[in-house]
């Protein structure tokens, strides 16, 4: 076959040849694996049990009778079955250089290609480790917990190994660990006759009547004895033990930034807090009637979030003020709008940012609200998913939050809080009616930011919401 070079040049046996793959032509790619036809005279099961040298593809070889060839096929792969690989911790982002390590996988396990064997916990988000090729955990080199770097070697991975073949070594190690078990049993069980012993017959003895009257006594001096009542071994103990324990757990990265940066805005903003309540009625009545033909158009439910958003780089535009910002004595205003969401994650809050609001229509922010709500649920978000950001919208409605307020995510610099939505009576055209009602709240920075403007703004959220119509007629 063309493209084959045979070569015999080796000391083997005068009845084997050895067939050499470093000018093989016509070779399909298909997998990161390499398909080749060659001729030899064994068939196809006796040529998956000649060894293939570990070279490279192009100094392999495979050594095969001279007698009767015929042709059969082989597959080759960049990947050698049992081969050890060392697993590294990939790339962060640039602002990153360490991390904590989270294993999902321990020692004995399978995995597949391209499956998730571990996490690295940054400031910001979790970076998952995929695994290479298939195989089994064969050692892991970093504890869980641990601190580590970009191209640090974390674990040891067995190229096609299966579970089974690290099974033994669990077996083996399993009767030693038996021994001590036995030593630190349960305690006895207390013996029939101690179970079958009958109560005490007599009360305990009854303190005897003074002879004088009691107040001519000291009450210091007045000492009534006291039988204490015996518990059964170990009772109090186990009750105790049970009921006031502790645990602790170390803090991720990610919370110990939330925290970090929650408290530097505490101690740097001068952050006050403003409140109005709206009407939600009109934005119901607008969800109710038109949410069939969005989903059937957009294929995409139209929620209450959008209304905000875009009610809220309505206002921004409106007060340009409050979509500024502080930096080392100078003021930066921004003639764009990109507005972080903050969403509650297993590990902790995490802002995605949606980005220029000011050219997005109900459409458009539903479907990147979507999109970043899904990759925040599945750990997905990367460090530019969540960068930048001018104005903060934080939903505690969705808990069930009626009052509160929010502290400023820095560097930005205010942030509007969303509560429950409830009905109450209030007073519409001098009577007194049933609305669905929702409080917001904006806290700002006081020292950017006057009450007139951060009113104002709030006033001008407030009308977009209950009357979506002036942001077209822009009043």
């Amino acid at each position: 076959m063309a493209g084959i070079c045979i070569s015999s040049s080796r000391l083997l046996p005068k009845n084997f040849r050895t067939i050499s793959l470093s000018n093989l032509s016509r070779i399909n790619y298909k997998n990161k694996s390499h398909w080749a036809r060659h001729y030899a005279a064994v068939s196809r099961t006796a040529i998956s049990n000649t060894s293939v040298s570990k070279h490279s593809r192009q100094n392999s070889c495979l050594w095969v009778p001279r007698r009767n060839p015929e042709p059969c096929y082989f597959h080759t792969s960049r990947f050698l079955r049992n081969e050890i690989r060392e697993i590294k911790v990939p790339q962060l982002a640039e602002s990153l250089s360490e991390g904590d390590i989270r294993w999902d996988k321990a020692v004995g396990d399978q995995v597949a290609e391209d499956e998730v064997i571990c996490q690295v916990e940054t400031d910001k988000t979790a970076v998952p480790v995929h695994a290479p090729c298939a195989g089994v955990i064969e050692e892991i080199l970093v504890e869980d917990g641990a601190t580590v770097n970009p191209g640090m070697s974390i674990c040891k991975l067995r190229v096609g190994g299966t579970a089974k073949e690290s099974a033994p070594k669990e077996k083996a190690a399993a009767p030693p660990a038996e021994a001590p078990a036995a030593k630190s049993g349960p305690p006895a069980a207390p013996s029939e006759a101690d179970v079958s012993a009958p109560p005490p017959s007599s009360p305990p003895p009854i303190p005897p009547k003074p002879s004088a009257p009691q107040a001519s006594k000291p009450v210091s001096s007045i000492k009534i004895p006291v039988t204490p009542t015996p518990l059964p071994p170990g009772q109090a103990e186990s009750t105790i033990t049970g009921t006031r324990t502790e645990q602790r757990v170390k803090m991720n990265r990610m919370r110990q930034r939330i925290a970090q940066r929650l408290k530097e805005a505490q101690n740097t903003y001068a952050m006050l807090t403003t409140f109005n309540e709206i009407d939600m009625s009109n934005v119901i009545e607008m969800r109710n009637r038109h949410k069939d033909a969005f989903l059937k158009r957009h294929n995409i439910k139209l929620g209450f979030m959008s209304a905000f958003v875009k009610a809220s780089a309505y206002a921004l535009q409106d007060q340009p003020v409050v979509n500024a910002v502080i930096d080392e004595g100078e003021i930066v205003y921004r003639d764009y709008i990109d507005i972080s969401v903050a969403v509650a994650t297993p590990k902790g809050l995490v802002v995605p940012v949606i980005r220029n609001l000011e050219k997005m229509n109900y459409a458009d922010i539903e479907k990147a609200i979507h999109a970043l709500g899904e990759k925040a649920r599945t750990g997905a978000l990367a460090i530019e998913d969540m960068d930048g950001g001018t104005f903060t919208i934080s939903n505690g409605g969705v808990f069930g939050s009626l009052y509160g307020t929010p502290i400023i995510n820095p560097p930005q610099s205010a942030i509007l809080g969303m509560h429950a939505i409830v009905e109450r009576p209030v007073s519409v055209n001098g009577k007194v009616e049933i609305r669905p009602m929702m409080y917001v709240a904006l806290t700002y920075d006081h020292r950017l930011i006057d009450g007139r403007e951060a009113v104002l703004f709030l006033r001008k959220i407030k009308a977009a919401v209950e009357d979506p119509r002036i942001m077209l007629l822009d009043i």
